[in-house]
């Protein structure tokens, strides 16, 4: 499954409004209030919560991956953020970030949701494709670069 086929110009947001890693998380939460595959926003955004409570998902280089799994998802769901300004998310290399893809499955989609959050992070430790998708003006261009970043990466 390819990433670029998860996501929605819908549920991209290119200049994210928030002071705190929390508010953000919240943020993206409600992004994906009008998904068919969300059954229980509120699930959700407990998931996630609680998931980022074991560990930040701020992974570096500016980036973070929250995700968690749920019943309240029929099947896998994203959202993908840039912020507006950097946020302090706890990051392993405690750099603020500013790009935020956001991930939710259930337990039937445990495989598939491991793959994807590879793929995101392998994606993710380019420097220039983090530049491109910070410069971008547009949920579509951010889409856009995610299919062809796949493209190059994951061509077979």
């Amino acid at each position: 499954m390819q990433i670029s086929s998860i996501l929605n110009t819908a549920f991209i947001a290119t200049k994210l409004e928030a002071e705190t890693k929390e508010e953000a998380l919240h943020s993206m939460v409600n992004m994906l209030e009008s998904s068919p595959k969300v059954i229980n926003l509120e699930k959700v955004r407990t998931a996630i919560l609680e998931r980022e409570k074991i560990m930040s998902t701020g992974v570096g280089h500016g980036f973070a991956i929250p995700h968690g799994k749920t019943d309240a998802v029929t099947d896998i769901a994203a959202a993908f953020a840039i912020t507006a300004e950097p946020l302090d998310f706890d990051s392993l290399d405690d750099q603020p970030v500013r790009l935020i893809f956001m991930l939710v499955g259930n337990d039937s989609h445990v495989g598939i949701h491991l793959k994807l959050l590879s793929r995101v992070s392998r994606l993710m430790n380019s420097d220039s494709f983090r530049s491109q998708l910070l410069q971008a003006a547009s949920s579509e261009q951010v889409l856009e670069l995610f299919r062809q970043e796949e493209g190059r990466y994951f061509a077979t």
